[in-house]
């Protein structure tokens, strides 16, 4: 097996062969996902690092990986330093970095099928600044030298019904239509693989943890469709979900059926849409309308049926980290339990639900140390002991047909310090400062960010992750477009069905990390003598939280107050589907806090 700096060699030798002075490898795939199919781990084969957001820059002589603060430590854990700069994003980005260290007159090379048309002029007017240029290649150079890659997913594409998803095809396809008729356009080119998955009612097995098949779509102004898909991963139940109005055509044909949409206006979304499908069109002589994807919005703003859903799954889930937790609770303090097997305990309690598909994302259970790496998650090398005296955080999630959760819980092995005690109170005044917030329509994530961070930020701490992200319903864990935090580029205003997740925290490098999360729902909020239409918050998860960690003389009255009413509907929705030693101890870990 070749060895990282094997790989990196091999590569600069690759490029060279290709006349190219460097390239760019982005974690991403054609469709610009997040998480993406084993095939497109481009980065990960390259360098090691295993974060689900990140880039590198080859050149002749250097090389750089760039992450943002959620991976500051992970990176340098992962990625070997004497091979590979480390740099921060937001405080530099790929471009400018090519601007600064490309050779002179240098060619870099970059896949069109990985990168926006935005980062392609950014690029190339960085380059340009130093005589050196931007090229695009036909074959990715690391595919070219990955012996072993892995094919794309096999896996049957599958109807999601309309049960679960509260609306059905042709009505998500006719509101497109609708949509493109306002902007006088014909086409719009579907290639976010959740758009796809929402506007098909459809869901796949081809990215792990994320329940979506790999596909592009066009949607035309009548309401019909292409789907582009395998078609090994097609059967008669998927032709007749998706009616007649939808033609099934090979994933092979989407070049050609671009280019079909000469003389047409289309829809692309900039944001979304990788630059090769931007350069197809214009090369065909289409109009394009640079607008954001017409699924996005209505993705987002979660139904009744997909409201009610996403609840019934909370209720499940929360049973099953309950009962991890009081696992936890008589086996952490015995000694001999690790992270992996934590997380595989949690996932067994999980699976106790045939409802369960799969996780929503790998589980993050970091002790000690380990959990102030922010998405940190255990291999053999890594694997600690869940020691006494310790904290253990762990983040995680599962795929239900009904909802998609994520939560985070950290827990007390033993005695807590006092600072512990301090931070964790800091953070939860936080968390129950943002879900408690009422404010008014037309309000975006970044102006409440700041709730979360107050009392952390009063004692001159932070933590380097947004506060909160959008979820998906059986879909991506991690949704746009809405989101908090301090960054207010592309910042959405909340709206009434937006699920959003509320998790500030605190971590202490080498020491231990702190989270808490929640999601919570967007709803209207009926005030007496109100002026404007005002919004709150409605938490939808339900899982207790470790009143050892708890500082009681930090916290206010109205902030006890939350914390009781929390508990109380913890065990009266949660403690009917606990037994035995488990109800006790949830009646115990939701008592007032006094």
């Amino acid at each position: 097996m070749s060895t990282y700096e094997d790989r990196l060699k091999a590569l600069r030798d690759q490029l060279a062969r290709d006349r190219l002075t460097g390239f760019v490898v982005p974690l991403t795939d054609e469709h610009m996902s997040e998480y993406v199919g084993a095939y497109a781990q481009r980065l990960a084969w390259l360098t090691g690092f295993q974060g689900s957001a990140g880039s590198a820059v080859v050149l002749p002589e250097e090389a750089a990986i760039f992450t943002d603060g959620r991976y500051t430590l992970q990176v340098r854990e992962q990625v070997d330093g004497n091979h590979w700069q480390f740099m921060g994003i937001p405080q530099t980005s790929v471009a400018a970095w090519l601007g600064e260290h490309a050779p002179e007159g240098g060619r870099i090379g970059y896949d069109p099928w990985l990168h926006t048309r935005k980062w392609v002029e950014d690029a190339t007017a960085a380059l340009r600044a130093r005589g050196a240029e931007l090229v695009a290649v036909d074959t990715n150079p690391v595919d070219a030298i990955w012996p072993d890659r892995p094919t794309p997913g096999k896996a049957k594409v599958e109807p999601h019904d309309e049960a679960f998803a509260g609306q059905s095809s042709a009505e998500k396809r006719a509101r497109i239509a609708d949509w493109l008729k306002e902007r006088r356009a014909d086409a719009a080119v579907l290639s976010a693989l959740d758009s796809i998955a929402w506007a098909f009612n459809i869901r796949g097995r081809d990215v792990e943890r994320t329940p979506v098949a790999l596909a592009f779509a066009i949607v035309h102004g009548d309401g019909t469709a292409e789907l582009f898909v395998d078609p090994a991963k097609v059967d008669g139940e998927l032709q007749g979900a998706l009616g007649n109005a939808v033609s099934i055509r090979d994933r092979e044909a989407f070049g050609d059926a671009l280019d079909a949409l000469a003389g047409k206006t289309v829809a692309v979304d900039p944001g979304r849409a990788v630059a090769a499908i931007f350069n197809r069109l214009d090369e065909a002589g289409a109009t394009i309308l640079p607008v954001r994807d017409p699924t996005v919005l209505p993705k987002a703003i979660k139904n009744s049926v997909e409201i009610a859903g996403h609840k019934a799954a909370q209720s499940r889930d929360g049973a099953a980290l309950s009962r991890f937790l009081h696992w936890l609770s008589v086996e952490g303090p015995k000694g001999g339990q690790t992270e992996m097997s934590a997380a595989d305990q949690l996932h067994a309690f999980r699976q106790k639900d045939d409802r369960l598909v799969d996780l929503s994302f790998d589980t993050i259970a970091g002790s000690g140390p380990n959990g102030a790496v922010v998405h940190y998650r255990a291999e053999e090398k890594t694997n600690r002991l869940v020691e006494s005296n310790t904290l253990l955080l762990v983040d995680s999630g599962g795929q239900y047909r009904d909802g998609t959760t994520d939560v985070t819980r950290t827990v007390a092995i033993g005695t807590p310090t006092e600072e512990m005690r301090r931070n964790f109170t800091l953070v939860l005044k936080g968390h129950i400062a943002l879900a408690t917030a009422i404010f008014p329509r037309g309000t975006k994530g970044g102006q409440l960010d700041v709730l979360a961070r107050q009392y952390l930020w009063a004692h001159g701490l932070d933590y380097a992750h947004g506060t909160g992200h959008g979820v998906g319903s059986f879909l991506s864990v991690h949704e746009g477009p809405q989101r908090i935090a301090t960054s207010t580029d592309g910042d959405e205003p909340l709206q009434p069905g937006m699920i959003v997740s509320n998790e500030p925290g605190y971590y202490k490098t080498g020491e231990y990390g702190i989270r808490i999360e929640n999601l919570i729902l967007v709803e209207s909020r009926a005030i007496a003598g109100a002026e404007r239409e005002m919004l709150g918050f409605e938490t939808l998860t339900l899982a207790p939280i470790d009143r050892a960690l708890i500082e009681l003389d930090l916290l206010s009255d109205s902030e006890r107050a939350w914390m009781d009413a929390y508990h109380a509907r913890v065990l009266a929705v949660i403690g009917p589907q606990l037994e035995g030693e488990a109800r006790e101890w949830i009646e115990a870990a939701c008592m007032p806090l006094g």
